[in-house]
């Protein structure tokens, strides 16, 4: 009997035992209410390159399926998002490779696209109906945000007739004679577009100017140019005066800078480009134009190599925008360069991207105070399984690209914890992961919270670490009281995608399983 008492007793002291390491190891995730950053404008994705096959030729049912995946807002019977509901989608204005065929030097025909302008100089409508397919379908979705971009000038504008550069000079491919050309053109797409209720809020008429754009002649891989700061300044001067004299409301975009170091830093012609355009004594001053936004845009490629570098670029980046009372975008984003490997030399799964993506995600909107984010391609070849990189969608096409078939990516509902609850509007809150009262530093539990104007709250939570976490969610100086959430949880299973899970007593201790993604959703 004495042996049975002692090992009742065994027990019970190891149950204590294990209760108090529990409670210890919670993490109470505090929301302040009285700590407020910026408002949140957009959350978004563009279709460059293989919008045209798919919008143009695919079947309805694969191509409304894949509109829907990134637009729509509404919920299955489940609960579970039928899709990330974007809030921007970027449409790219094409140069006129694609009429140019195979002359025009671009090495993947899917890369070449129209223009709608013709040779004659005048426009056909009919051009980039693959790309006006989704233009429609963000429309038809409700999508807050609709931004134009522009890789290269019309090609009969351009230097050497084509669509990027041949010549190694870091300037613009654009004729000297060209700029009210080029500025009157993007005005008559814009204003054609209004007038068939597909209204740009956004016109970047310069992306990436810092990056070289030459090839050999039939060696270029896309379009594209590059311009210096004092050419930008021309350029958005001219499209000022064409917007005033369309009577349009587009707002311009400049700069939209290659990397975020030259937003704020870098060398050569089109570096510091927020004290170029933004700061009053500047010669290159476009702050009082106007049509131009005091959005700057830039990308957040080759800016993430460590937390170091990632941390750093955007702590930078934000003194100087709050310096020059600028709003930071970023516009374009995929894991182009190497750090989402993160010293692993093996391929990296579906859910390892996904997690590198949220991380950046995380640390321009906590860090930089972005108030726009977005992904580069939403959809384009490659595996949904390992390295899916550079898209959100995975697509397997035929050799002509007029058909084939598709597969959401992780890296379609880590934007999604975002996108689809994180609206316009939304203000984003401090938070304060903390344990026993005291604030810890673990950058494997990556925190952000949003309040909308009817008091709903939106927490995402990101567990990067291998272990699982459990956490608490509290709120101070909140006008109100919040009791109950549904959480959407995303996992590397491959049916845990934003799968929701109702939280009857925020009281209770939730449990972030390892290397997983939740997005809250309290009222």
């Amino acid at each position: 009997m004495s042996k049975i008492f002692g090992l009742l007793f065994f027990i019970l002291f190891l149950n204590i035992d294990l209760f108090a390491v529990q409670q210890d190891s919670v993490i109470h995730i505090v929301v302040d209410f009285n700590k407020k950053a910026q408002v949140i404008e957009n959350i978004g994705s563009s279709g460059c390159w293989f919008s045209e096959g798919i919008g143009k030729y695919w079947p309805s049912d694969k191509k409304e399926r894949i509109a829907e995946l990134l637009f729509s807002k509404s919920f299955d019977l489940k609960g579970q998002p039928l899709g990330i509901g974007l809030s921007a989608w970027r449409f790219n204005i094409g140069a006129g490779t694609l009429e140019q065929g195979d002359k025009s030097g671009i090495k993947d025909f899917r890369k070449r696209s129209d223009s709608f302008l013709n040779a004659d100089g005048t426009y056909n409508w009919t051009k980039q109906a693959g790309y006006r397919f989704f233009l429609q379908k963000a429309k038809d979705y409700g999508v807050e945000t609709l931004i134009a971009f522009s890789n290269s000038p019309p090609v009969p504008y351009t230097k050497n007739g084509l669509g990027y550069k041949t010549e190694k000079d870091y300037k613009s491919n654009l004729k000297p004679n060209a700029y009210a050309d080029f500025a009157k053109f993007l005005s008559t797409v814009v204003q054609h577009f209004d007038q068939i209720g597909l209204h740009f809020d956004y016109v970047s008429p310069v992306n990436e100017p810092q990056w070289d754009w030459s090839h050999r002649y039939m060696e270029a891989d896309q379009e594209g140019s590059a311009w210096t700061n004092e050419e930008i300044f021309k350029l958005t001067q001219t499209l000022n005066t064409e917007f005033d004299q369309a009577k349009l409301t587009s707002k311009i975009i400049v700069p939209e800078a290659g990397m975020l170091t030259y937003m704020y830093g870098g060398i050569g012609q089109a570096s510091n480009q927020i004290q170029n355009f933004f700061g009053r004594s500047s010669p290159f001053y476009t702050g009082n134009l106007k049509h131009v936004s005091n959005a700057v845009a830039g990308h957040s490629y080759f800016t993430e190599s460590n937390n170091e570098v990632l941390i750093n670029t955007r702590k930078h980046l934000a003194d100087t925008a709050a310096k020059y009372g600028v709003r930071y975008w970023q516009s374009e984003y995929s894991m182009l360069a190497d750090g989402f490997k993160e010293g692993q030399k093996t391929d990296r799964s579906a859910m390892d991207c996904a997690l590198f993506l949220s991380k950046v995600i995380h640390a321009d909107l906590t860090i930089g105070n972005a108030r726009a984010w977005q992904f580069w391609n939403a959809y384009e070849p490659g595996s949904a399984f390992i390295n899916t990189r550079y898209y959100l969608i995975a697509l397997e096409a035929d050799a002509d690209f007029k058909n084939g078939s598709f597969s959401p990516t992780k890296n379609l509902w880590a934007l999604g914890h975002f996108s689809r609850f994180v609206r316009p509007g939304m203000t984003r809150l401090f938070t304060a992961n903390t344990v026993f009262g005291q604030v810890q530093s673990d950058q494997a539990l990556l925190t952000s919270a949003y309040v909308d104007r009817l008091g709903e709250m939106v927490l995402v939570a990101i567990n990067y670490g291998t272990k699982d976490k459990w956490i608490k969610i509290d709120h101070i100086n909140a006008t109100r009281s919040y009791k109950k959430a549904i959480r959407y949880l995303t996992t590397s299973a491959e049916q845990m995608n934003m799968v929701p899970e109702k939280i009857g007593n925020l009281k209770d201790q939730i449990l972030l399983p390892a290397r997983s993604i939740s997005t809250f959703v309290l009222n």
